[in-house]
């Protein structure tokens, strides 16, 4: 839990316990009672002073629960011949990919696939991972996109708990699949339905244990399938299990409602007007792809999949397809930063790239921008759907030095049009932190696009909304103009003989080190000072410098108390989404020892 009471001065003590507000909140629901909710669900039993206005009547008619189903359904109509998805050579207009979900909609019913039922996927942005965003929630099932980079062990694990009934796996990840149903014999838990995901002619052709091949699949369904649409905006279209940044995922459930929400929000903080073209580089398993996988459709645009990831394909890509918008992590920024003159391509037109995951380094910021692309920074957990703050961009910056922008822009700014707010609050009194850049609190959020809890675990979604609002785990100043500023996970700040270091802050000065391609800083026991930085550092290829290096060069743009003690050259430890798996540097840290 969050455990940490500030002090007279700028700096957060930490202490051992963490007195919690009671809050109560109603009992989780589980997948199979959203399943049986009544046929009208405006908030349970909420006042509703409307009834007693005269001649106000709620049908058909004026209400119909939110659902990004609609999405597809309008983009069928007003973009019907333009082009929906391009993958490699094949291509499909949105009329095609309309018919294409309702028939897999059909096929899923018709094997038993019925309301409140779990279907899960373990696949890369390919056509199918798009079309089943809809046709899960089309069949009145809940969708689970699994992180395609987990190991048979914990895609077992997921299985289970979600209890799916069925797995679309793509053919490269069969093998994974194949390994979670050997832990799953050895349990006795039923394993769910496969469903291979094939790509050309040498792929393996159903058996016992593949009983479907995808398209074949596709093609049993029926164009004429009614919808079984939400019966409350309430019921659940997704559950996505956090990304593994820790040990310990929770399978996070979104709501037709938040989900339909925060897509609006999302285009609207990406700029995205009608008929853009979209990249694929963020995973559609990551928050639904930002809630982007909706959202393309909405607005008519083109989905341009792509398998891997890599410099050249993402130049490749926009000049081949005119791509107008694209997101990633700052890993996938810094990965085009640091690409050779032969692998980039020039831009001939701005491109708008959004990111988020773990605050950019403000210097990769200026150098996308020199580079063409046109940055927007977001904030959020899955817990928020992707995208809960952003950055909104001021004309006055403008006069401002490069330098001076890029810091600028490197906060997490404030809510989108989808929450009711975010703040940063003392976790124990609750009360708003000063607006002096200084003082840091939790970052909390509250609205509609806040999940609706974490499937079978209902301790720890009332932990969660103690007090009336999510509590994020991340620590953050707020600015006189109201934007927030991450300045650490709590459970990332280092204390070194009472004072506090913002392991955010010693990264960026070692991201300034043209030697630097990646970096990330965690706390070393010490017996003396209790905590020191130790930096875990990747160089850029050419590159050899040592440690005391670095550790100077620290020292001249920082405190001394703040520079790292201890710096370790090796490959950096990332999530399929980009992120510093920070849990497993802390491991190797604290097998260090101490240093005095």
């Amino acid at each position: 839990m969050h455990r940490f009471l500030r002090s007279s001065s700028t700096r957060l003590v930490t202490t051992r316990t963490y007195l919690l507000h009671s809050f109560v909140v109603p009992s989780y629901r589980y997948f199979s009672l959203f399943a049986a909710a009544g046929d009208v669900d405006d908030g349970g039993d909420a006042p509703q002073p409307w009834k007693s206005m005269e001649g106000l009547r709620r049908c058909s008619a004026n209400h119909v629960p939110l659902s990004p189903i609609s999405f597809l359904e309008r983009a069928a109509k007003v973009y019907r011949d333009r082009t929906s998805l391009v993958y490699g050579c094949r291509n499909f207009t949105w009329n095609q990919t309309h018919q294409r979900c309702l028939k897999l909609a059909s096929a899923l019913s018709q094997i038993g696939i019925s309301r409140g039922d779990v279907v899960s996927t373990l696949a890369p942005n390919v056509p199918a991972m798009y079309e089943l965003h809809f046709a899960v929630p089309m069949a009145g099932a809940v969708l689970c996109t699994l992180n395609s980079r987990l190991d048979s062990a914990m895609v077992s694990v997921l299985l289970a708990h979600s209890e799916a009934k069925i797995l679309f796996v793509d053919h490269g990840l069969l093998e994974i699949a194949r390994g979670a149903f050997d832990h799953l014999a050895k349990t006795n838990t039923k394993p769910p339905i496969l469903v291979l995901i094939s790509e050309g002619d040498d792929d393996p052709s159903p058996t016992s244990i593949v009983p479907y091949e995808y398209e074949s699949f596709l093609e049993t369904g029926h164009i004429e399938f009614e919808i079984k649409r939400p019966k409350s905006e309430w019921d659940p279209i997704s559950v996505n299990y956090t990304s593994g940044t820790t040990s310990r995922p929770k399978g996070v459930v979104y709501s037709h409602r938040g989900a339909y929400l925060n897509t609006i929000a999302t285009l609207f903080l990406h700029g995205m007007q009608s008929m853009p073209v979209y990249l694929w580089t963020v995973p559609m398993f990551h928050c639904n792809g930002w809630c982007l996988t909706w959202g393309v459709a909405a607005q008519g645009g083109t989905n341009i999949c792509m398998k891997n990831v890599s410099p050249s394909k993402i130049f490749e890509n926009i000049a081949l397809h005119n791509v107008t918008h694209m997101g990633g992590a700052p890993t996938v920024l810094n990965m085009i930063v640091n690409s050779s003159v032969r692998e980039q391509k020039r831009i001939s037109s701005k491109v708008v790239i959004c990111t988020g995951g773990s605050p950019p380094p403000p210097q990769i910021l200026l150098k996308m921008e020199e580079l063409g692309f046109s940055v927007t920074h977001l904030y959020g957990l899955t817990e928020t759907y992707g995208p809960g703050t952003y950055c909104v961009l001021k004309p006055e910056w403008e006069s401002l030095p490069p330098e001076e922008q890029s810091k600028l822009k490197a906060r997490q700014g404030t809510q989108h049009l989808g929450l009711q707010d975010v703040d940063i609050l003392h976790p124990v009194t609750m009360e708003k932190v000063p607006a002096d850049g200084k003082t840091m609190g939790e970052v909390m959020f509250r609205g509609n696009t806040v999940m609706s809890g974490y499937f079978k675990d209902s301790k720890t979604t009332e932990e969660a909304f103690k007090g009336g609002w999510f509590h994020s785990g991340d620590l953050a100043v707020k600015h006189p103009d109201g934007y927030i500023e991450v300045k650490d996970r709590l459970k990332d700040i280092i204390i070194s003989g009472g004072e506090n270091i913002s392991t955010i802050q010693v990264e960026t000065v070692l991201y300034s080190h043209p030697a630097v391609l990646e970096a990330a800083v965690v706390a070393r026991p010490d017996n003396h000072w209790g905590q020191t930085p130790c930096a875990f550092v990747k160089l850029k290829e050419g590159f050899d410098i040592d440690a005391q290096e670095l550790i100077l060069f620290c020292r001249g743009h920082l405190p001394h108390y703040m520079a790292p003690k201890t710096v370790i050259f090796e490959e950096l430890p990332r999530t399929s989404t980009g992120k510093i798996q920070k849990y497993i540097l802390r491991e190797k840290a604290k097998a260090l020892g101490s240093l005095s």
